[in-house]
């Protein structure tokens, strides 16, 4: 893969308070926003949920459900957004007096995605009165229509893009639907029936259940430390209204007040939940969760999250991690099998085409997502990994794509279903990411569809990647005190990108670490006395064992090792030397 071309952000004038750190007023420059009062956090700045379309037909449901004690259940979805959705919903419901509560999440290997009519089936065998989904149900139009056959209510609760026909639940509520005025369109699974909880607890609060027949009213921010998990986990973009609630969840995780099941899972990720960041619940709580549903069972991770006492939530905690490991392992070799596809096509073609299909019938369903994300950010164009769908089905394969900047890959294959009929048999997701099922037999046929979709969409320019920076950091800011104001300056995430520097420095140091990482002690050249740590890891591009300069594009971070805090620079690339345009 060829180096990513460095681009300077550029600076908005935008007038921001005179005490502002100069580093942070000229990185808020940099970012997309509207204007310094996008900065302005706080749960007081929290949109309020009135103007989600279907609100009011959601609460009247629920409301009848706890008039008459109706028996619910939460059908989830297989991902971190999914289980944290369904523990927000059930710890909420519980606490509003909401006694007949349960949950079914569909087993990705043998049920598939979403509420299908085969789940429908599953969950009547436990006589449920309701069905909520919770980041799930838009396009589950059969499945409503089998609920409906079988006696059951539906309250579709989702944030993922609708076809242009909807199910008919008795209430949905999704700000992507359309007539949905709510301005929050980015808001993830979790912050969608986090939203729900907020408006059924203002109305009871107004009918006076709380304290009277009912139970003392509860603070729903203390569910903010799952709803920050699942939106993180999910990348969806981080606007002003998921960074307040990113950054409530996280101030609760940092004061003590997380529950039981996320400080767990940051212990084994070996990160301190005292000072915990968007990134250690991206990389550290996330890849837990979504294990669980990529190899076996969510349940673990909705367990997890929902344990109360700190022993059974260390257990269950520990049993994710083991799951994780395996799946590492699993894609350690996927990873592997996939880049020789790459290099294979790379040798026989002139040029890879605009979109990529992959697909090896030995790859695992539950992985192909991240063998996809590894392949885009190497290739960077959008690309789909496929895998068997097992037993149940085997003349289907199963896809996962990803996608870049400039192509909705789910618009995408909508675009390509509408124009090969037949040729998918089902899709739905992201812009940025996206699911599909179609035959093995069409395989060929789709990629091809795919490829010319994404020449038709994708100038050249688009398919070369780009390193966003900073610019260049300031020896006198190579500090602990710098690195900490700039992790506690977020939550950092997508559209709202974590600071990155770059260049040149003298290399005092250099050590290779597994053969894949590499240590460095580096000096600005502008000031030669400031000495740093740095950490490379995965490098591709190594640097000459008796080199003595070398230029970075750069994060400067907290590296915490034995108690001790200092300053360190995490390598993102090893730049060429004139690698500034």
């Amino acid at each position: 893969m060829n180096a990513a071309a460095l681009i300077r952000r550029q600076a908005a004038d935008l007038d921001w308070p005179g005490e502002m750190h100069p580093l942070l007023r000229r990185i808020y420059s940099q970012r997309d926003l509207p204007g310094p009062e996008d900065l302005q956090l706080g749960l007081a700045n929290l949109l309020p949920p009135d103007r989600l379309k279907g609100m009011d037909e959601a609460i009247e449901l629920l409301l009848a459900a706890l008039r008459e004690q109706w028996k619910i259940l939460l059908v989830g979805d297989y991902d971190a957004d999914g289980a944290t959705s369904c523990a927000v919903a059930i710890s909420a419901l519980h606490n509003f007096g909401f006694d007949h509560l349960d949950y079914i999440v569909p087993n990705r290997f043998e049920y598939g995605y979403g509420l299908t009519p085969a789940i429908v089936e599953l969950a009547a065998v436990r006589a449920p009165d309701l069905l909520i989904t919770v980041d799930n149900g838009i396009s589950s139009i059969d499945g409503v229509e089998a609920a409906r056959r079988a006696g059951l209510r539906t309250l579709i609760t989702d944030h993922h893009l609708p076809a242009a026909r909807l199910p008919a639940a008795d209430a949905i509520v999704n700000p992507n639907q359309p007539g949905c005025a709510f301005p929050g369109k980015h808001t993830a699974g979790v912050g969608v029936i986090f939203y729900v909880m907020l408006a059924l607890r203002g109305r009871l609060r107004e009918m006076g259940w709380f304290g009277g027949q009912g139970p003392p009213e509860p603070r729903l921010a203390e569910l903010l430390d799952l709803v920050a998990v699942g939106t993180i986990a999910d990348v969806v973009p981080l606007d002003r209204n998921n960074r307040i609630l990113v950054q409530e969840g996280l101030r609760r995780i940092r004061a003590g007040r997380g529950r039981p099941g996320i400080r767990a899972l940051l212990s084994l990720a070996n990160r301190n939940p005292a000072t915990a960041v968007a990134a250690d619940l991206a990389f550290g709580v996330a890849p837990r969760l979504n294990a669980a549903g990529r190899l076996t069972d969510m349940s673990t991770g909705i367990e997890c999250l929902m344990a109360e006492e700190e022993h059974s939530a260390r257990e269950l905690a520990r049993e994710l991690d083991t799951i994780n490991r395996e799946r590492r392992e699993i894609q350690a070799e996927m990873d592997q099998q996939a880049t020789a596809l790459v290099a294979e096509l790379t040798a026989s073609m002139r040029e890879l085409p605009a979109g990529l299909c992959l697909y090896d019938p030995g790859w695992h369903q539950g992985v192909v997502g991240i063998v996809a994300s590894r392949i885009k950010d190497r290739v960077h164009r959008p690309v789909i990994a496929f895998a068997g769908n097992g037993e149940n089905s085997p003349g289907e394969l199963k896809g996962s794509g990803r996608s870049i900047g400039g192509f909705h890959i789910r618009d995408a294959l909508d675009a390509i279903a509408s124009r090969n009929p037949g040729l998918v048999s089902r899709f739905g997701g992201h812009a940025m990411a996206a699911g599909l099922s179609l035959e093995a037999s069409r395989i060929e046929d789709f990629s091809k569809a795919f490829a010319a979709e994404a020449a038709r969409q994708l100038r050249p320019e688009q398919l070369k990647a780009r390193l966003l920076s900073d610019g260049p950091l300031e020896p006198r800011w190579f500090t602990l005190e710098v690195a900490q104001m700039l992790r506690n300056a977020g939550p950092w995430g997508k559209d709202f990108p974590e600071p990155l520097f770059d260049g040149r420095f003298r290399l005092r140091r250099q050590q290779p670490l597994k053969e894949k990482h590499l240590r460095m002690t580096l000096s600005p050249l502008e000031d030669p006395g400031v000495q740093v740590e740095a950490i490379a890891f995965n490098v591709e591009n190594w640097p000459h064992p008796e080199a003595t300069e070398i230029s970075l594009a750069y994060r400067l971070d907290v590296n915490e090792f034995r108690g001790e805090r200092n300053p360190q620079l995490v390598v993102e690339q090893i730049l060429p030397g004139d690698a500034h345009a």
